[in-house]
């Protein structure tokens, strides 16, 4: 089984792709030369793979960088006026770029407040976002710590004299406020984000394409309100209905900056490849190349893929892989059509023409592991401009969706929402994929300062010192002085590098004793039966 070393052994297939020495990009490889079949010779630079194609090859994949490109001498600059790798960014640029992504004057010319009028409230709408984004990036996510900053003066540059106005230390305000908040405000404001993210780097995509990571999860809900219509628990064996109510999110990630492009959410009645044929249908643009794991290779994705005018990079199984090739497998790179069978599931409104691509077959051996065969398929057309050795590299960085979605769960904390109703908890949700981007462009302006990849620096570290900068920034307006500062220790704070791998661990931690057993079921049910094995007084 692949996966990174130091992962345990219950690691997914797909891990041991990519090297998890973290850091492992900043140093050299060796460029190792490819005699191809016409007598071809090319520098390969990848890192800690063996891949087996006609010849013996060997290349490594890097973890934090892409394959090398062609360079160029001149600077290159974007249509947004931002420098590219060769210039060096000033703490100032990089802070009006930065506050750009809080969009406090086109906040409200959003298609969301189109025809809404909103009376004038302490709590305004771009107070209430703020609020939305300083609740999960804060230990603390309760209302009373979001009334106890405002009257403490922490948004007092966004609203004049609200710690002053603001009399009572009642929630009811700041909960009146989020429920009037409409929800494709904040899905606007992501796509407002990541526009403007991608205007400055433009040097995040590869040979023109986005590169777009797939995969999903599920968050925990209590069965408060609407939401276990709305997101109903899990099937389970036993009599005794589940109590987790269990939301489905399916995230687009930059496989460079590794902040979120978009986000579909649902319930566990929907898959997650139903959920992202809608991210790649309604919310990612053309020229993008979609990467996904084996849950995604599936005829119904690439379907999509095409559909939107964007490219597939997908993992298949090996028996998908042989009934597609019609015959046993062999490495190499085969030019195929993949036409849809009987059972596959088609995408309503969307062609289902067979899809002109490419098979890629490889025998990837880690360092220190067995080797396993890997199958790709992409409709990238061209052998020349896309060729087998690049496209392996560009797999092994699906890894990275892995620790972005921990990141989410366990730094964010959006593994389980303690939300009313349905509609704030995908509010919260969006909310803390905002706030994750603010984090992601704060590594994106140290790692331009340094440069080097920002996906080599501390996600944790840089949280907290974003944090302790937009405290004074919300409560001020003014941060230039602590924003450089906080820039270089941003940068300083760089990923261990590991050339050896760690040991495997265990999958167990130890739980202390508790004195209670465990509820099971609702909580109600347990207090009907406790009253009825209560005597009476």
């Amino acid at each position: 089984m692949l996966g990174p070393p130091g992962a345990g052994a219950t690691a997914r297939p797909d891990a041991r792709l990519a090297h998890e020495g973290q850091g492992a990009f900043e140093r050299r490889p060796k460029r190792l030369e490819w005699v191809g079949p016409q007598g071809e010779r090319r520098k390969l630079g990848l890192h800690n793979m063996y891949v087996y194609i006609t010849r013996y090859i060997q290349c490594t994949i890097k973890k934090n960088a892409l394959p090398a490109q062609t360079p160029t001498r001149q600077r290159v600059r974007s249509r947004a006026g931002a420098p590219g790798k060769s210039s060096a960014l000033s703490s100032r640029e990089l802070l009006a770029w930065f506050l750009r992504l809080v969009p406090q004057r086109e906040f409200g010319r959003l298609p969301a407040f189109q025809n809404k009028r909103f009376y004038a409230r302490l709590f305004t709408p771009l107070v209430t976002l703020w609020y939305l984004l300083f609740q999960r990036l804060q230990a603390d996510h309760t209302l009373d710590a979001v009334v106890a900053d405002a009257q403490d003066g922490g948004a007092d540059s966004l609203c004049q004299r609200l710690s002053q106005r603001l009399l009572s230390s009642a929630t009811a305000s700041f909960s009146n406020a989020r429920q009037r908040l409409p929800l494709a405000c904040l899905s606007e404001v992501l796509a407002l984000q990541v526009r403007r993210l991608l205007e400055f780097h433009p040097q995040s995509g590869w040979q023109g394409l986005r590169l777009c990571l797939l995969d999903g999860s599920t968050v925990r809900l209590r069965p408060h309100g609407d939401i276990a219509r709305h997101y109903p628990p899990h099937r389970n064996q036993t009599p005794t209905p589940a109590y987790w109510c269990l939301m489905r999110v399916v995230v687009a990630f930059c496989a460079r900056t590794g902040a979120a492009l978009a986000c579909v959410v649902g319930g566990v009645d929907l898959g997650e490849q139903a959920l992202a044929c809608q991210l790649m249908l309604h919310h990612i643009g053309e020229a993008s190349l979609f990467i996904g794991d084996r849950n995604f290779g599936v005829f119904r994705i690439v379907q999509c893929g095409r559909a939107a005018g964007a490219h597939t990079l997908v993992r298949l199984t090996d028996a998908r892989a042989r009934k597609l090739l019609g015959r046993a497998l062999r490495p190499g790179d085969h030019a195929l059509a993949w036409s849809p069978s009987r059972k596959d599931r088609l995408q309503p409104g969307c062609s289902a023409a067979p899809l002109p691509g490419r098979l890629l077959v490889a025998h990837v051996q880690p360092c220190g592991f067995r080797a396993q065969t890997l199958c790709l398929f992409t409709t990238l057309p061209s052998q020349a401009d896309y060729p087998l050795a690049q496209l392996v590299g560009l797999y092994g960085l699906r890894w990275h969706i892995e620790l972005n979605r921990r990141y989410l769960k366990a730094q964010m904390r959006l593994v389980q929402l303690e939300c009313k109703s349905a509609d704030l908890a995908q509010k919260e949700w969006f909310a803390g994929l905002l706030a994750y981007n603010l984090i992601r462009a704060a590594m994106l302006g140290a790692a331009l300062q340094r440069g080097c990849s920002p996906l080599a620096l501390s996600f944790s570290s840089a949280r907290r010192h974003l944090e302790h900068w937009l405290k004074h920034w919300g409560a001020t307006g003014k941060g230039r002085p602590q924003w450089a500062r906080m820039l270089r220790l941003i940068g300083q704070a760089r990923l261990p590098e590991r050339p050896q791998p760690r040991p495997a661990e265990p999958r167990a931690q130890r739980h202390l004793r508790q004195p209670y057993p465990p509820l099971i079921g609702p909580r109600q049910i347990a207090r009907q039966k406790l009253q009825t094995l209560t005597p009476k007084s």
